[in-house]
């Protein structure tokens, strides 16, 4: 592989790790510091980014990576597309599949912290900027990502040759 493909893959691997990264700590920071608990559909998209990080991370380590970055590409696309159906269903554009969810607070009484839970529904957004919310800037930044992956992915095996 030429110096061009190495550097597409490196920058590809690089999308593949940061973007997981990114949007997990955004997530778990609005989760912990604002109080934006996830209702199932966010869980839905934390747990294909949990597998695009655990996948990007193996491919740190090997030196013939390409097809790992491309599952860590594909992982980050089905969170994306996850975000999207989820989007759909705060906007009321769909129905989905759950109403809503809620999340128990761990030690003390089960009984109290079962009937004290936020109450999380899917087709509500907590929160929104510029009229996006969360699932839907999921859906953005984990489309582009998922895009510039596959080109970056595309571009090392033409350069490869």
């Amino acid at each position: 592989m030429n110096q061009g493909g190495r550097t597409a893959l490196k920058l590809a691997r690089l999308v593949a790790l940061a973007t997981p990264l990114a949007l997990l700590g955004g997530a778990y920071i609005g989760q912990f510091a604002f109080g934006l608990f996830p209702c199932e559909m966010c869980w839905w998209q934390r747990y294909a980014h949990f597998t695009a990080l655990g996948l990007a991370v193996v491919a740190l380590f090997l030196r013939e990576s390409r097809a790992i970055v491309g599952l860590a590409g594909f992982a980050i696309a089905v969170a994306g597309l996850i975000g999207l159906f989820h989007a759909g269903v705060e906007y009321h554009w769909w129905q989905g599949f759950t109403a809503c969810t809620s999340t128990a607070a761990a030690g003390g009484d089960p009984l109290a912290a079962i009937m004290n839970a936020p109450l999380v529904r899917c087709d509500t957004a907590p929160w929104d900027l510029l009229g996006v919310s969360l699932a839907g800037w999921n859906f953005l930044f984990s489309g582009s990502a998922a895009l510039a992956i596959a080109f970056l992915l595309l571009r090392s095996r033409e350069t490869a040759r």
